[in-house]
């Protein structure tokens, strides 16, 4: 059974105050915690064992069906009844499922960028910044068998609410790091790893490199600019996906997913 408190019925309520805070990044970044909303996310975050603190669902409908059994086996978060103004003060949508957690965030060890783990790239993202782009790169990177993710300066926050809708869950499932990728990536050469960043520039095929060595980086810059130029000085080879159509270039998340199923087919189809 799980742990049950009793209702909050109030959106005025401190407890609940404090939760809506949690939308703004400099309230995440200060409590270490951030809102995960809607049934498919929380049943995500609860089927990883990802560290939640409470269930908020709303009190005339239960809990939603969905999370019921997960409700039952998962120990850890305790489950909040809360009232349809609760919901909507602390939801991220203008019409909100009813259903939210208040989460813990899990700082990664960086031995996931050196262990190898299943021998998938690790991707570094420099300055995207929009919150689609890189919730769509970590579902790409988590769907594909990548070994983990670094958010370098300037990239959206990964635990803002249109990031995480776009991540669809799979964040609960990869390593994400934050780092400075001008002291991270020179690391990685030492330690052995080769450096790929994506350029309109290149010369490279990605078709012609070697993308399914367990060493493999895969750095991804900035919607308009690309890489800066310090990333770009760290970076062993830069590369560019052929277009043998009519478009100038790909969207930074399209272009990260054609690089990433390509590792995964040189490293499981080959």
């Amino acid at each position: 059974m799980p742990s049950l408190e009793p209702a909050i019925v109030s959106a005025a309520n401190p407890r609940v105050k404090g939760w809506a805070k949690l939308s703004e990044r400099k309230y995440r970044e200060r409590e270490g915690r951030f809102l995960i909303d809607g049934v498919h996310l929380v049943a995500e975050a609860l089927a990883a064992g990802w560290p939640l603190e409470h269930v908020a669902y709303e009190e005339g409908l239960g809990i939603p069906p969905e999370l019921q059994a997960l409700a039952d086996s998962v120990s850890g978060p305790t489950w909040i009844p809360v009232s349809p103004d609760v919901i909507a003060r602390c939801a991220g949508t203008e019409t909100p499922q009813p259903v939210f957690a208040v989460a813990r965030k899990k700082e990664h060890a960086p031995d996931a960028l050196w262990a190898g783990g299943n021998g998938g790239p690790v991707v570094a993202l420099d300055g995207v910044q929009d919150p689609g782009n890189v919730g769509t790169i970590v579902r790409s990177a988590a769907a594909s068998g990548a070994a983990a993710i670094v958010l370098g300066r300037g990239t959206a926050d990964l635990y803002n609410a249109k990031t995480l809708r776009a991540t669809m869950g799979t964040l609960f499932h990869i390593p994400v790091l934050e780092a400075d990728l001008t002291a991270l990536l020179p690391e990685a050469r030492k330690r052995g790893a080769k450096v790929y960043g994506t350029s309109l520039r290149a010369a490279a095929s990605c078709y012609d490199c070697d993308l399914a060595g367990p060493g493999t980086w895969l750095v991804f810059g900035n919607e308009g600019s690309g890489l800066s130029p310090e990333v770009e000085n760290s970076v062993d080879q830069a590369i560019i996906i052929p277009m043998t159509g009519q478009a100038e270039s790909l969207n930074v998340a399209m272009a990260a997913t054609v690089l990433l199923f390509e590792s995964q087919r040189q490293r499981k189809f080959t």
